[in-house]
């Protein structure tokens, strides 16, 4: 039973946490965009001209 005291709590303090995080996130623009990542893969780098190397 001592457990469970223990467990319940932390669980509750982990999930407020990653609730807080989501929203952090969410406030921040980390959402914003969410195509353009998955449309980025499709992009064809081979046709661009290579610049001088660094």
């Amino acid at each position: 039973m001592n457990g469970v005291a223990v467990l319940i709590p932390v669980a509750l303090l982990l999930g407020l946490l990653g609730l807080a995080a989501f929203f952090w996130a969410a406030r921040g623009g980390q959402f914003e965009d969410l195509d353009g990542a998955a449309l980025r893969i499709l992009i064809d780098d081979d046709d661009k001209p290579e610049g001088p190397a660094n």
